[in-house]
């Protein structure tokens, strides 16, 4: 498995990829196609094509600071979830060496119950803090998320840092 990071929409795959994005993630969650292309011009910001060999599997969208790395986007092509790719990504990015920290739906559906299992089968420990994901769009309230992390739970202090970077980077007006 390997990541392909594009650094612009110009690329022949953005389309492709961004056709997965918008079919894996509510409205509320997606960032506009101008808001796309701007982080795209940050040096923090990956976006990486994931590929098994020649096989384009998904997306993982994620923001590298000095301490942690942030996934905001992560997704598998829907007919290839199930097949082990998820884990092998995820096994990818904890090689940079850093807290990995990201955001999933509170547990208290089916499917969001399987995702919450699928990231602790990968290591990921739930955190206990009250978290309210900033909102992507004008017009549209923020949404209560459940913050898990790799290798281990955050500190508070580590929470507060990354919420702030949350606040003033990741979803900065723009």
């Amino acid at each position: 498995m390997h990541f392909i990071r594009l650094t612009c929409s110009r690329h022949a795959l953005y389309c492709r990829a961004m056709e997965l994005y918008r079919k894996s993630f509510p409205l509320h969650e997606q960032r506009d196609a101008a808001a796309q292309k701007k982080a795209l011009e940050e040096k923090e910001y990956h976006f990486e094509l994931i590929f098994q060999q020649e096989t384009f599997c998904g997306i993982l969208l994620y923001w590298e600071t000095q301490g942690f790395v942030y996934v905001e986007h992560f997704c598998i092509e829907p007919e290839l979830r199930g097949c082990g790719y998820g884990q092998k990504a995820l096994a990818l990015l904890a090689r940079i060496g850093k807290t990995v920290i990201l955001e999933i739906d509170p547990p208290v559906d089916e499917t969001a119950r399987r995702r919450k299992a699928f990231y602790e089968r990968a290591g990921y420990k739930e955190n206990g803090f009250l978290h309210l994901h900033p909102p992507y769009r004008k017009g549209n309230e923020g949404h209560a998320l459940v913050v898990m992390s790799f290798p281990e739970r955050l500190p508070a202090a580590e929470y507060g840092r990354f919420f702030a970077y949350l606040e003033k980077v990741v979803m900065k007006p723009g």
